[in-house]
């Protein structure tokens, strides 16, 4: 792209939490662009008439939950890694045709090594959830030689279809079936984004020495406590992303 995109947008269902407009705005002007980049709350049922106005626009930016799948199957063209995934997060406008690529995968794999280490070999990861997020991280599990996923998620039909996907990824019966030896779990699921959400996983259920990751942007508040509880069963909270030093969205 030579021209700047005629909107620079964050779009999902709710925007309310992010922290994108404060820092991607502080960026702009430091800058010095012109730009103005804007969290637009869009509900499903209005998304397919979004993208058509993204597109006529010349827009560019990214998406967020619970729109990341749906909005893949409407763009017109999608890079390797967002096919493979099924989800964008990240999209632009070129020639008049809207394009999906998606950042999550190499985020979640950069978080993970700056938080745990390069060096460390993952054998387990247990998944909870079973959406764009969760196939973001399913498809930086495969590239882990001899990595396997347990994935769990309350939407059973999701989660045979994501399973179907990825050798890697085995459902599991249950929550307890799907942490039990893994050496690393994934919150995937919207829960988080209230600082009074409880964490997806009963915290009394993770082993010790466990390493812990979010894939939704929290309050710091809410990042506390959840914190606090992880340190109390001795597994290791890894923090949030989605958030400014996180995926970004």
């Amino acid at each position: 792209m030579n021209r700047l995109p005629g909107r620079l947008v964050l779009i999902g269902h709710p925007v309310a939490h992010s922290l994108s407009p404060t820092f991607q705005n502080a960026a702009l002007r430091s800058a010095g662009l012109q730009l103005k980049y804007e969290a637009f709350n869009i509900p499903p049922s209005q998304l397919a008439d979004a993208v058509k106005r993204l597109r006529l626009l010349g827009a560019s930016g990214n998406v967020t939950v619970p729109h990341k799948e749906a909005f893949a199957a409407l763009c017109g063209r999608l890079s390797p890694i967002a096919e493979r995934v099924g989800a964008v997060n990240t999209f632009w406008t070129e020639d008049g045709v809207l394009v999906g690529d998606n950042t999550d995968v190499g985020g979640f794999e950069e978080a993970v090594a700056r938080a745990f280490g390069a060096q460390h070999v993952w054998r387990r990861v247990a998944l909870v959830g079973a959406g764009g997020g969760a196939a973001a991280v399913a498809a930086a599990a495969e590239r882990w030689a001899g990595c396997r996923v347990s994935l769990w998620s309350r939407d059973a039909e999701r989660s045979t279809r994501l399973a179907a996907r990825f050798g890697n990824v085995q459902r599991a019966a249950t929550l307890e079936e799907a942490i039990d030896s893994a050496d690393l779990v994934v919150n995937a699921t919207p829960l988080g984004l209230a600082p009074d959400d409880e964490f997806p996983v009963p915290v009394h259920l993770l082993r010790a020495r466990v390493r812990v990751r979010s894939r939704v942007c929290a309050r710091r508040d809410g990042v506390g406590a959840r914190r606090t509880r992880c340190r109390a069963s001795r597994c290791r909270w890894a923090g949030d992303a989605d958030c400014p030093g996180g995926a970004g969205v």
